[in-house]
């Protein structure tokens, strides 16, 4: 019989057994008052085969075992796996045998904010939460030592191996087209492959698994964070400054095709950087009146 995977185990159910051991306590304990005149035994063996009677009872009824539902019982006997109980209910098992519950249920694991340096090096806090159950009760059991306490360290180094595997942002890596921060969907996924990968061997089965939580580190946040507003405000200067150079080169066609006025070079010159400021300015442009002629 091969010891190295799940083996799911049918015992019989133990509410007979039960109703058999409580019957044959209250027959051996009635016994134990029958009149000598009946059955001519000294005191001492009564006592002998009364106190043999309940222990055989109590033998039988301590290999009854309850299974409460989303919960397994693997047991062996003498250090032979015989199985896991997954079913739910009152069984009987061999009384010899030793064996231990393990719950099913899905658990909840949200890991510490951990310091670790993204792909470029950078110093940034994150932590993740993690949906898990046991799926395979041999290997929760047997090939890890503390299976809850191995979920736990193998989550913290999966969390670092994948900050180091991608940049927080694509500010100094422009060909990035997955980062910690914008491919939270990605992101996401490749843990949990690599928490599966990391914790099949334990037999337990990946549910869910996010980022929950992801910030620079604090001694380069308030440098990151200027650089980001830097940032947007270049991303917003140019989209002014294509605008402001769209409007004015139709203004000029505009004013060219139907023939309004008549500029030179200099004359467009000065009209470009006229407007130019006004529409690229930061403060709303005062108007000048020009009360002379066009050429002063």
């Amino acid at each position: 019989m091969e010891t190295n995977k799940e083996k799911i185990s049918n015992p019989p159910y133990g509410f007979t057994t039960l109703f058999l051991g409580i019957l044959w306590i209250g027959l051996s304990a009635g016994a134990f008052f029958i009149p000598d005149d009946i059955i001519s035994i000294h005191i001492q063996v009564k006592f002998v085969i009364l106190g043999l009677s309940i222990f055989g009872a109590l033998l039988i009824l301590y290999g009854l075992v309850l299974v409460n539902p989303n919960t397994a019982y693997i047991y062996t006997f003498f250090g032979e796996y015989q199985g896991s109980i997954k079913k739910n209910g009152l069984f009987w098992v061999n009384p010899f045998t030793v064996g231990s519950h393990i719950s099913l249920r899905a658990k909840n694991f949200d890991t510490e904010k951990i310091k670790v340096n993204d792909k470029l090096g950078n110093p940034i806090m994150i932590g993740a939460i993690l949906v898990w159950l046991v799926k395979d009760t041999y290997k929760a059991h047997f090939e890890v030592d503390n299976y809850e306490s191995f979920v736990k360290i193998q989550s913290e180094a999966a969390i670092r191996n994948l900050a180091g595997s991608y940049p927080y942002d694509n500010f100094d890596d422009a060909q990035a087209d997955i980062t910690l921060r914008s491919g939270l969907q990605e992101v996401n996924q490749a843990l949990e492959k690599e928490l599966q990968d990391r914790l099949s061997i334990a037999g337990i089965e990946i549910v869910e698994a996010r980022i929950s939580y992801l910030a620079y580190a604090p001694e380069i946040a308030n440098a990151m964070l200027r650089r980001q507003q830097a940032t947007a405000v270049v991303a917003a200067r140019f989209k002014i400054v294509e605008g402001a150079v769209s409007m004015v080169e139709m203004a000029l066609n505009e004013l060219s095709k139907k023939g309004v006025i008549e500029l030179d070079e200099d004359k467009k010159a000065s009209m470009v950087s006229n407007l130019m400021v006004v529409l690229c300015s930061d403060k709303d442009a005062s108007p000048v009146v020009n009360t002379g002629t066009l050429h002063q």
